[in-house]
């Protein structure tokens, strides 16, 4: 039995993840919301609550959990600790003296509550003192709008705080900040803010001077160090990073050859591809790097089951390199060619066409959830979409380490 959820950031006003939604689905037949709301919670529930799953699937962060309203009024959510989720009021629940009565309970439990796809309503105005987060869908209720009913409750209490759902650009997401929104959920994060073309930073030419290193077949380690060492942060980086790696060492490494040649090749990719992609992009929101990573893993395990002759590694740097125009502000087209990189990781990340194309459009569209989409991808690349969504939750676990990685 196979766990099918994706799952979507939620980010602070500095584009910092402070938890996930996650989005379920109920095998490769039947697609949410084609299944009832209380039998696709107590899945994902099931799922990823009795076991360390949600902590994998939310890199130790909140899950955003949608409970329909018999869940509600069962007190489902006591089973599980209060600090692992925020419990989502589904739109579609009645706003009952019962379903009052179970808001109240929880919230006195210190449960956090959320209203998901709110509309104003007079039905739901003695819900809001126990209510934590309010989520508009700015497609439903537009952001004017949501800013008159935001600045209202403000002056009342200053405990509630505003999501804004379906943010796709920087422009909405600037206009959100500005009518109260605390919270943001999203593609905004994944797409490039190009308002003015900016130039590349010098730590993101180093970067991208490590990344062609790397795409050879062979690696020039002397190459490799005379660009590292020119970047005191990134040396720092390389010395604490090998050096968390061989603690048992008696003597540990002071010198950047020593640290090269431990690592050796495959492992001074990987280094490059983790700690060198998050100090050129600091100012960027965790998240984009983690979907970076995790793209990388992504990609290159289903390259493995695909009926095409893809090679992994190219597999792992079109995953990679799929929203490195978000990372360095900078058109796609422009970016890979400072890069050697292989016609067809070019084809895919500038068209999505050729085989490595369909790949990161199947993820893309697990990314966001659109079922359908997955499962037509999934067929034409003759994947069995058990497998996509088993590595789909094995590429969260991979990338969840080096999320914590980046950061130190």
């Amino acid at each position: 039995m196979h766990s099918y959820l994706a799952r979507q950031p939620v980010l602070n006003r500095d584009k910092a993840t402070v938890g996930y939604e996650l989005l379920f689905r109920d095998g490769p037949n039947n697609c949410f919301p084609d299944v009832g709301d209380e039998h696709a919670t107590n899945r994902l529930l099931a799922d990823n609550f009795f076991t360390s799953g949600a902590i994998e699937a939310t890199s130790g962060k909140k899950a955003f959990v949608n409970f329909p309203y018999t869940s509600l009024i069962q007190r489902t959510p006591l089973m599980f600790p209060k600090k692992s989720f925020v419990i989502e009021i589904l739109e579609t629940c009645e706003p009952s003296d019962e379903l009052l009565e179970a808001v109240i309970e929880l919230n006195s439990k210190g449960y956090t509550l959320a209203l998901d796809d709110f509309v104003p309503s007079a039905e739901w105005k003695r819900f809001l003192p126990y209510i934590h987060i309010i989520k508009f869908d700015i497609r439903t209720v537009p952001i004017a709008k949501a800013r008159f009913f935001i600045r209202h409750h403000k002056d009342k209490t200053n405990k509630i705080l505003f999501l804004a759902e379906k943010v796709e650009t920087h422009d909405e997401f600037t206009e959100a900040c500005e009518a109260g929104f605390e919270l943001f959920q999203g593609f905004f994060f994944s797409k490039p803010e190009m308002l003015q073309r900016k130039t590349l930073t010098p730590c993101a030419l180093t970067t991208l001077r490590l990344y062609k290193e790397i795409t050879f077949p062979d690696v020039n380690f002397n190459t490799v160090e005379s660009i590292i060492a020119t970047d005191v942060s990134l040396s720092y980086k390389l010395l604490r990073h090998v050096n968390n790696l061989t603690y048992t060492r008696a003597k540990p490494i002071s010198s950047f050859k020593q640290a090269l040649v431990y690592l050796g090749e495959e492992r001074l990719r990987r280094f490059v591809t983790f700690v060198a992609t998050a100090h050129a992009t600091e100012k960027k929101p965790q998240s984009l790097y983690s979907l970076s990573l995790q793209r990388a893993h992504f990609c290159e395990r289903l390259s493995n089951l695909a009926a095409t002759d893809i090679i992994g590694n190219q597999a792992f740097l079109t995953g990679l390199f799929s929203l490195l125009d978000s990372l360095l502000d900078q058109p796609i087209e422009e970016v890979i060619t400072l890069l050697p990189l292989d016609k067809q990781v070019q084809q895919a990340l500038v068209h999505q066409t050729g085989p490595l194309g369909h790949i990161l459009k199947l993820i893309t569209a697990y990314d966001k959830a659109q079922w359908e989409a997955v499962s037509l991808l999934s067929k034409q690349l003759q994947i069995n979409e058990s497998d996509v969504a088993e590595l789909y939750l094995e590429s969260l676990k991979w990338s969840s380490y080096f999320e914590h990685t980046a950061t130190d």
